[in-house]
Formats: structure tokens, C-alpha cells, sequence
């Protein structure tokens, strides 16, 4: 969604500088990292890049939604390995019932989606009619999503996956592209349309900008906000399919530190935190910057701990670019 921009937003680059500055940001990390390992630039690495980068779009655009109202999801994350659990015991269930194939995948996306929607209805409904704050809602049901894929799992992967399941999420191919490629992009125009040209889609980023203004505007608040929280589910349970077809089994650590990744994504893409501002191709910059920095650090070998600290020091240099750009708006 888009204003016409004031003479102060006019007189002020930084929506443009941003828009400059993270594109060549990608190109220097690249080049960088490859002046210190040259297998970096090689066409195995990028398609790796690739392919987890379309990973993390989802959940940065899945994070992106909810941000737009001003919330989050800390729970994105154990959703993901929740997810994961119960799509492939499902799976497991149906193939050891003698099912044929399209039975066990059917049975496997029902139980993973049905999971992602109850968890994203329950922290829409906790957050939009009994009022509580976006970060205690989802720090909640973390530790409640964190339960259940332990519990259903008893804290082992989960075997039982198909080949027909991993085939069609993960190994296959649309239209020439890799089938996790295929599907992010095809999600992202979905979305990119959703947002900017529904109803529901505005209505995020006048919520956003001035929940009271929609509500007196007449806007059903708290219904889109949790439509918005279930929609942020839904995207995340698809990327925990997609990931357990790449894993081949179900993993109740698979979402790991997920909730953070796609924050950052979200965050450094250029989505304020603020609320009102951000988008689809936001989400997916921020994402590709994020990969592109796990991925060297990972191939030139530095700590993974050291690596939770650039992660998390990016979350916070966003933040505070953002926090910039709206103080000399004001």
C-alpha cells in the first residue's frame, strides 16, 4: 500500500537509500565471503543459497504480516517443529494403515495444516479478544508448540516419510525450478497481490499505522487481526512441510532458532516494527541477506554462537535504522 509522500518524507532519502543500500550490501557480503572461500560463487553453493533462502521467505513473510499490525510471532519457530512432528506421524499413521500414497500425503498436509491454523487461531484469539500483548501470547504458545512437538515425537525425529512427499516439496522440479523455489515464488506473488490490492490487505497497514483511525473507520479489527495471525501460521506451517520433505523424517528440533531468523529477515528487509510498512519484497531481500550471511559464515567456519550474535545484532541495528527513519519523519 502506498501515499502520496509529504515534502518532509520527500526531503528525507532514506526509503530510497535503504532500497539502494541492502542490494549492494547482498552483493559486497557475497563478494566478500568469496575472497576468503572461492567455493562461495560456485554454482552448487548459489543454488543452495537458493533453495534456503526459500525457506526463509516464507517465514519472513510470514512474520512480515503480523508485523504490519504492529505484532509477532515468537512461536513461529516451535510451530514449525510442531508442525513437522505431526505432519510426518500422520504420514506414518496412514502408511502403516495400508493407504496407498495419495491417502498418506493428504493425511500428512491435513494434520501439518491443521496443526499451523490452531495454533495461529489460538494466538489470533488470545491477542485480538482477550487483549494481550502480541509478545506474551506467542511467547506462550512457544512454549506450549515447544510441548507438544516433544511430547508427540518423545523428543526423536519421526521416520515414516514417503518418497512421493519428499518428491513433490522438495526434490522436485516446476517449470525447471527447483520445487522449493517454485513454491516461495508462487506464494509471493500470491501475497504481493493479497496486500496490495484486497481489502484485507490494505486494511494490515491501515491497522498498522493507526489501530484506532480502523477502528473508527469501521474495520473489523479484531477479526483481520486473527485472520492476519492464522494467515502468519498457515505460511509457516507451509515451510515446515517443505522443510520435513528435505529432512525425510519429522523433526521436533527442526524450527530451532526460526522465530529469530525470520524477525531478522523481516526486520532487515525493511519492515518497521512500527507497523504499517513493509511488504513481500521486503521479507524476501531480508531473507536472501540473512542466508547469504549464515551461508559464508558457515563455509568460512566461524563459531555458531558468534553467529547468534551478528544475528542478533542486525535485529537490533534494523530496529534502530527504523526507529531513525520515523524520528526524522516526525
Amino acid at each position: 500500500m502506498t501515499t502520496e509522500p509529504t515534502n518532509r518524507e520527500k526531503s528525507f532519502p532514506t526509503d530510497w537509500l535503504w532500497r539502494a543500500v541492502l542490494p549492494i550490501a547482498l552483493v559486497a557480503l557475497l563478494l566478500g565471503f568469496a575472497a576468503v572461500d572461492r567455493s562461495v560463487l560456485s554454482p552448487a553453493n548459489l543454488l543452495n543459497i537458493a533453495q534456503q533462502t526459500s525457506y526463509l521467505a516464507l517465514f519472513a513473510m510470514a512474520q512480515s504480516v503480523v508485523i504490519l499490525t504492529r505484532g509477532f510471532d515468537l512461536a513461529l519457530g516451535p510451530a514449525v517443529s510442531m508442525v513437522s512432528v505431526g505432519t510426518a506421524l500422520a504420514m506414518a499413521g496412514a502408511t502403516a494403515a495400508g493407504h496407498d500414497q495419495t491417502t498418506v500425503l493428504l493425511a500428512g498436509l491435513g494434520a501439518g495444516f491443521g496443526l499451523g491454523i490452531a495454533c495461529g487461531l489460538f494466538n489470533g484469539m488470545v491477542i485480538a479478544l482477550l487483549g494481550v500483548n502480541p509478545f506474551v501470547a506467542t511467547l506462550g504458545s512457544y512454549n506450549i508448540a515447544i510441548g507438544v512437538a516433544t511430547t508427540l515425537s518423545a523428543g526423536r525425529p519421526v521416520q515414516g516419510v514417503p518418497t512421493l512427499f519428499s518428491q513433490l516439496f522438495y526434490g522436485g522440479s516446476i517449470f525447471g525450478f527447483p520445487a522449493t523455489i517454485s513454491i516461495t515464488l508462487a506464494i509471493g506473488i500470491v501475497l504481493h497481490l493479497t496486500l496490495g490490492r484486497t481489502v484485507f490487505g490494505r486494511s494490515l497497514y491501515i491497522i498498522g499505522t493507526n489501530p484506532r483511525a480502523a477502528a473508527v473507520a469501521g474495520l473489523p479489527v479484531k477479526r483481520i487481526l486473527i485472520a492476519t495471525y492464522v494467515l502468519c501460521s498457515t505460511l509457516a506451517a507451509l515451510g515446515a512441510i517443505m522443510m520435513t520433505a528435505r529432512t525425510g523424517s519429522g523433526e521436533p528440533n527442526l524450527g530451532g532458532s526460526l522465530s529469530l531468523q525470520a524477525i531478522a529477515g523481516a526486520v532487515v528487509g525493511g519492515t518497521s516494527l512500527a507497523g504499517g510498512r513493509g511488504g513481500v519484497g521486503t521479507a524476501v531481500l531480508g531473507a536472501l541477506f540473512v542466508t547469504i550471511l549464515s551461508n559464508g559464515m558457515n563455509l568460512t567456519r566461524i563459531d555458531g554462537y558468534i553467529q547468534m550474535v551478528v544475528l542478533g545484532a542486525i535485529v537490533i541495528i534494523g530496529v534502530l535504522l527504523d526507529r531513525l527513519r520515523l524520528e526524522r519523519r516526525q
